[in-house]
């Protein structure tokens, strides 16, 4: 089953001229659309103020060929973390290649890919709040074709949930999230798996799917002492999808996991006689720091994503100052990895620059562009409103739309 989204509504956003709110672009942008930049295939260059970040068109096409070729040979489906881009255009791109659906972690999130018509929906988290409650009962209610699923791990939150629903006229769908020791949310062992499993099939505003978890709460490491907790974790989350299957109220019942680090993991130890649905996002556009590491595709994707940026001084032998910083680009896994340069690193960011030390044999000069490649997409995604995708000429062959 794969997901729809308003092609019209995604299309329409290239129709939508440019102005001053989008940083980097060039000035003589404005007041052209989209469609009119991309027709004339616009040298990115010609006219950036810097810094800029950017999208590479064949890498984003190699990324989403492999992920889908993939999780076809191993028999699992993808319904990628849409948080990590918040774009419509992108996950339009990723239905078209196979997609189920797409995951979110809040209400919020939800609302921008429903207001793009989007059909199929995770809420990889708990929903508990009234508000956000009664949004999704009105939207389920007007729409037969919009399905949400989310996750329950307390007989509380049932018991919120039921209230704020009564009168809704369809249930929600629900997955009893597994937790670990030490992680966030989830049910912590088998007794409260079960408790919150039955209250949840009991209740009339309710329907029980499946079981869902997230392996990477306690981080991304990758020695054998991590892989083997993170196996003895989904082995539990199998065994509740075994164990609960009597109270499932579908046919067709979810066992879901998978970030981006251990999703070959998930694959072969969530694989049964259900769906097992992954939620890996980054590798769409892959990083050159945290899943160049650990993802099991490191050598089979490609860095999509990187940010430019000028040399604005050279203050001290060794030292240059680049006009980036955390308000351009992610820092909460690693710095920034300048391209081209054998030894040269950046060492710390304010808001608005980069302390880039400068090695012996490389040549930095003020004025000179530098291409930085980064340690986490979503960190760096919900920085930007507009990005430009660039083919290998730096031609701009698509712009993409942010909604954080």
């Amino acid at each position: 089953m794969i997901a729809a989204i308003d092609a019209a509504r995604v299309a329409a956003l290239a129709d939508e001229p440019l102005d001053w709110r989008y940083k980097g672009l060039p000035a003589s942008w404005s007041g052209r659309t989209p469609a009119q930049i991309c027709a004339d295939r616009a040298a990115l260059f010609d006219g950036v103020v810097g810094p800029i970040c950017v999208l590479k068109a064949d890498a984003l096409a190699h990324n989403l060929a492999t992920m889908a070729h993939w999780c076809r040979t191993r028999g699992v489906e993808l319904a990628p973390h849409g948080k990590t881009h918040m774009a419509p255009q992108l996950l339009a791109r990723q239905l078209e290649a196979g997609a189920c659906a797409v995951t979110v972690a809040t209400v919020s999130q939800a609302r921008v890919y429903r207001a793009f018509g989007v059909t199929d929906i995770v809420l990889a988290n708990e929903l508990v709040d009234g508000a956000g409650l009664r949004w999704l009962a009105a939207v389920l209610d007007a729409d037969p074709s919009f399905g949400l699923t989310c996750w329950v791990d307390s007989v509380r939150g049932i018991e919120a949930m039921t209230s704020a629903l009564e009168g809704a006229g369809r249930p929600v769908d629900v997955c009893v999230e597994v937790g670990m020791p030490g992680g966030r949310t989830g049910c912590r062992g088998r007794d409260s798996i079960d408790v919150v499993a039955r209250a949840a099939a009991a209740s009339p505003r309710l329907r029980l799917v499946g079981v869902a978890g997230y392996e990477a709460a306690l981080g991304h490491d990758v020695g054998a002492d991590a892989l083997a907790a993170v196996r003895t974790y989904l082995a539990e989350v199998r065994a509740a999808m075994v164990r609960l299957a009597p109270l499932f109220e579908t046919d067709r019942p979810i066992a879901t996991a998978g970030g981006s680090t251990y999703f070959d993991a998930v694959a072969e130890e969530l694989a049964g006689d259900w769906r097992t649905i992954l939620r890996s996002g980054c590798y769409l556009t892959h990083d050159d720091g945290l899943y160049q590491r650990t993802s099991p595709l490191r050598d089979g994707l490609r860095t999509a994503l990187s940010v430019w940026a000028s040399v604005l001084s050279r203050p001290e032998e060794g030292l240059a100052l680049v006009a980036m910083g955390r308000r351009d680009v992610s820092f909460d896994q690693d710095m920034p990895i300048p391209y081209g340069l054998t030894a040269s690193r950046a060492v710390r960011l304010n808001d608005q620059h980069a302390y880039l030390a400068v090695g012996e044999d490389d040549v930095v000069d003020v004025g000179d562009w530098i291409e930085f490649g980064i340690s986490h997409p979503c960190t760096t995604f919900d920085k930007w409103q507009m990005i430009p995708v660039i083919d290998d000429d730096n031609r701009v062959v698509d712009l993409i739309r942010t909604f954080f």
